[in-house]
């Protein structure tokens, strides 16, 4: 399959993603090895068939604070060889074709809709691509690892995946969601326009919640048993939301949040659902609608709401609106006609 035929593929979810993100674009193996590897990491990638034609890569990346989104296709049938990751962890949720990957001593093979794979930067891997199209989050392994010490109550250390991800599990398709819904919004975006820190950091939060709380790893357990022993102490979860409200124009930061309180950031999570009905996010969310609510009653006559949201974390505008007004009981357009009226 050529570049072009790989770009134009039909097949929904298979379609090229982040286009205006383009890094690379070449139908010569050694400039692809040479330019994704600036990417990624240092890798031995070939034809399995030597000599065989139509061998084309395409990688296009949005990047942004700890985390980074791909599109990564490869047409023809290829082997990539990057040893040990080291620097971080990689997400890869098959778009078209296949893959076979060795990840340790485990064999997985990866299709649209099946099996998708989690690599953890400490377990040698080797994965063979057939007309293959991923994509492929990049986290930090540093974030990663501190993130799972605090929820474990344990000092930073490796942290290993199970590296399978069955695609027909809720888990996995909220997992591909999450990813889809972070393309498109930095294809919104586009490259000309950066994630404030505040959305950033949301970001980073749903993602680490979401590999270290629901796809399973060596730290799992032990995350389990230390979220269970303060998730009953009503005046430690009062302080976390007396926090988040005096920090709101903030990005969420977790740890610091469980600082505050005095209990481990799982604990944290548990206790909002079941003390206070809505997730630490979602209580932060009404917060901040909140403060947009007081920032348009007092705005003025040339300000912009879309600069007001995104300045405030918003980045789906749409949702935000409907619940302003499901909070409110009017647009945001219409708080800041009735303001300057």
């Amino acid at each position: 399959m050529s570049a072009a035929e790989l770009e134009m593929s039909a097949g929904g979810s298979g379609a090229e993603r982040l286009a205006e993100f383009a890094r690379v674009s070449t139908a010569d193996v050694d400039e692809a090895a040479e330019q994704v590897g600036r990417i990624f990491c240092r890798h031995d990638l070939k034809p399995v068939r030597a000599g065989a034609s139509g061998f084309s890569a395409r990688h296009n990346c949005a990047s942004f604070d700890g985390f980074s989104i791909s599109y990564v296709g490869y047409g023809g049938s290829v082997s990539i060889d990057p040893g040990c990751l080291e620097r971080f962890f990689l997400v890869q949720i098959p778009l078209q074709g296949a893959a076979r990957i060795r990840a340790g001593s485990s064999e997985i093979a990866t299709a649209p809709g099946r099996a998708a794979s989690l690599l953890s930067p400490t377990i040698p891997t080797r994965m063979v691509w057939t007309d293959c199209a991923q994509a492929i989050l990049l986290l930090d392994r540093r974030m990663v690892e501190q993130r799972a010490a605090a929820l474990s109550g344990r000092t930073s250390a490796a942290v290993e995946f199970d590296p399978v991800i069955d695609l027909a599990t809720p888990t996995a398709s909220s997992l591909q969601a999450k990813l889809d819904a972070l393309m498109t919004l930095a294809e919104r975006l586009g490259p000309s326009r950066s994630l404030s820190a505040l959305a950033t950091a949301d970001w980073r939060e749903t993602l680490l919640d979401h590999v270290l709380n629901h796809q399973r790893h060596d730290r799992s357990d032990a995350i389990r048993t230390f979220s269970g022993r303060a998730e009953r102490l009503p005046r430690a979860l009062s302080a976390a939301r007396d926090y988040l409200a005096a920090n709101a124009g903030e990005p969420l930061d977790l740890m610091q949040l469980a600082r505050v309180s005095g209990i481990g950031i799982r604990a944290l999570q548990l206790g909002f659902r079941r003390h206070f009905g809505r997730s630490i996010s979602e209580m932060l969310r009404d917060i901040r609608l909140a403060h947009l609510h007081a920032r348009l009653s007092q705005a003025s006559p040339d300000a912009s709401i879309t600069d007001i949201a995104f300045d405030l974390g918003f980045t789906h505008l749409s949702r935000m609106a409907g619940d302003y007004r499901a909070k409110f009981g009017e647009t945001p357009s219409a708080t800041l006609r009735r303001h300057l009226s």
